[in-house]
């Protein structure tokens, strides 16, 4: 049916070309809001009722006569009718619907993806998550962004880019320090309840267990480096080094169980020790939008959209935590990243306008050319959790906040992930444990994958899918299996309205996919699921499958097949497994 419908947009682009030169290229169908008005919409009427100084009823019957012309609606579509003020409403021929079916069972696992439109020598997409300082384990919050920024990930893959995905390490700077005491503290047996402790120290089990591991003279190795203790209580320098390692490390182990792999993870404290600070600094100064005020030194940010001008250097000392920022996506310019999404929390609001305006600076000095929206921002909000109808606000591990990882020990990863993403990235967002681990219809996650092992219990039962061990990827075998075992299968007996419905919704996966990506929105493809998964249900709940009417059984099966392998995609475009028996 995709390509069954891009025939037919082709043929309405012809006929609106012949209406006027250039209209060709606007060609395109829209699903109508209401099954019964049709299978797809033409509004080109009403948009060419002022160019072409005439009603749109009329326009709509001269596109109607001449789209009956041609061989592409003769062939394909059942009826068309005009509706309204000038709507032109389609219905598709059963045939037409059904050769969605082939077309999902012959792409198999590609179902959906575009073909590669990007060059093959184009810089990779830069992404960049979670970006956790590593003074604690990662969090509820890291854990929304980890969903999201992997399913982003995912889905800009499926349009045809290359992905760079990248954790931005905060290892310098005060938190860091903090961290250093609060382990030099728990060292020399001091409590967090004692005048003595930090007052913006960390308070969780895991400083006691990384003094602990200190004292022990353990060694950490972690994503880019090795270090062992010295056992000195009174280096500070060294129980730094170590501190961060092992948070480091710790962080690894979350990531692990979430499923999520990082291209690069780019530190902060590299960005001074390579110069890249004061060198941007250098240059917003020769660039000539800062100034000396009050001891400390200023962007003059509003020149570029800020509300206000920002310190860059304080007058006691130091910079102002953006001015890193500045010099890191200098950095990703400099790497040939020209295009670059942050997913962030909703608190870095306030960053983006500063961070801009000193690249606008710098670009306007050097003629980088970087554009004024760059980078491109995605903000989220934090996540409340409940358990047992009580909100869980402590957990022992972190002192002071549920973890991702209490959340996947208390659930699964792939309740996290589906859970997680199935609201927009800036609505606030309850995580109900006791439905993530329910296993009825209530639960999402549980009734999208019940909907997938369901048809494979039904094709394994017939021999057309293996069943595979706990942890097998066959998806290549399955794949080839499923061609072999529906080649040839006539389609024909599936006209009923449950079984069109299901295949007309399938065929909406790739426009699902396409929209989503464009619209920086993953929720939208756990909606598409849902739906898809009820659609399922309420087809298996109105016609037998395994009848004694073989050819009836086989285009069912077929059907059946497609639905499971587009679910799968799905649930695999955001990191959640499918498995085949639950």
């Amino acid at each position: 049916m995709i390509h069954i419908k891009e025939q037919l947009r082709l043929a309405l682009s012809r006929v609106l070309e012949s209406q006027g030169e250039g209209l060709g290229a606007q060609a395109a169908f829209e699903n109508p809001k209401v099954a019964s008005h049709g299978d797809l919409a033409i509004t080109h009427a009403l948009q060419l009722s002022k160019l072409l100084k005439s009603n749109p009823r009329q326009i709509a019957d001269a596109l109607k006569a001449a789209l009956l012309q041609t061989q592409e609606v003769q062939t394909w579509v059942q009826d068309i009718e005009i509706a309204g003020p000038g709507f032109i409403n389609l219905r598709l021929k059963p045939s037409a619907k059904q050769a969605v079916i082939e077309e999902v069972l012959n792409a198999g696992a590609r179902f959906g993806h575009r073909s590669p439109q990007i060059p093959p020598n184009a810089a990779p997409l830069l992404v960049e998550f979670v970006s956790a300082n590593p003074t604690g384990p990662l969090h509820v919050g890291h854990g929304r962004q980890a969903a999201l920024g992997d399913a982003l990930c995912r889905l800009f893959e499926t349009q045809g880019h290359q992905v760079h995905r990248e954790f931005y390490y905060n290892d310098a700077g005060g938190q860091i320090d903090n961290l250093a005491l609060s382990v030099s503290c728990r060292l020399h047996g001091i409590e967090p309840d004692d005048p003595q402790w930090p007052a913006e120290g960390y308070r969780g089990q895991y400083i006691v267990d990384i003094a602990h591991a200190y004292a022990a003279g353990e060694s950490v190795v972690c994503d880019d480096r090795s270090v062992v203790s010295h056992q000195n209580i009174e280096d500070l320098s060294d129980i730094r080094e170590f501190a961060v390692a092992y948070l480091r490390r710790e962080q690894d182990l979350d990531l692990a169980a979430f499923g999520l792999q990082f291209d690069q993870f780019y530190l902060e404290s590299s960005l001074y020790t390579s110069g890249r600070v004061e060198r941007a600094v250098e240059q917003l100064k020769a660039s000539g939008h800062t100034y000396e005020k009050d001891g400390a030194l200023w962007l003059a940010s509003t020149a570029f959209g800020d509300d206000k001008d920002r310190v860059m250097r304080k007058s006691e000392g130091g910079f102002t935590y953006f001015v890193p920022d500045v010099a890191y996506h200098l950095s990703k310019w400099e790497r040939g990243f020209h295009h670059v999404i942050n997913i962030q929390g909703s608190d870095h609001h306030g960053t983006i306008a500063r961070v801009r305006a000193g690249l606008q600076a710098v670009s306007d000095l050097q003629g980088l050319g970087i554009p004024k929206d760059y980078p491109s921002y995605v903000l989220h909000t934090m996540v409340r959790v409940m358990r047992a109808g009580v909100e869980v606000k402590i957990s022992k591990r972190a002192g002071s906040y549920v973890t991702l990882r209490d959340l996947i020990d208390w659930t699964s990863k792939d309740a996290v992930r589906f859970f997680l993403l199935s609201r927009k990235p800036d609505t606030e967002y309850v995580f109900d444990v006791d439905l993530a681990v329910a296993k009825n219809n209530d639960n999402p996650v549980y009734y999208v994958q019940y909907a997938h092992a369901r048809i494979c219990s039904i094709l394994i039962k017939e021999g057309r899918m293996a069943l595979q061990e706990a942890g097998q990827v066959l998806e290549d075998a399955q794949h080839q299996a499923s061609q072999d075992a529906f080649k040839g299968v006539d389609l024909s007996p599936l006209e009923s309205d449950a079984a069109l419905s299901l295949m007309l919704l399938l065929a909406k996966y790739p426009e699902v996919l396409t929209s989503a990506t464009k619209d920086l929105a993953p929720h939208d493809v756990t909606f598409y699921l849902r739906e898809l998964a009820a659609s399922y249900h309420s087809y298996y709940d109105q016609e037998r499958i395994l009848v004694d009417d073989v050819a009836i059984k086989n285009a069912r099966l077929a059907l059946v097949a497609a639905v499971a392998q587009v679910l799968r995609n799905g649930l695999s475009m955001l990191g959640v497994s499918a498995p085949q028996v639950m």
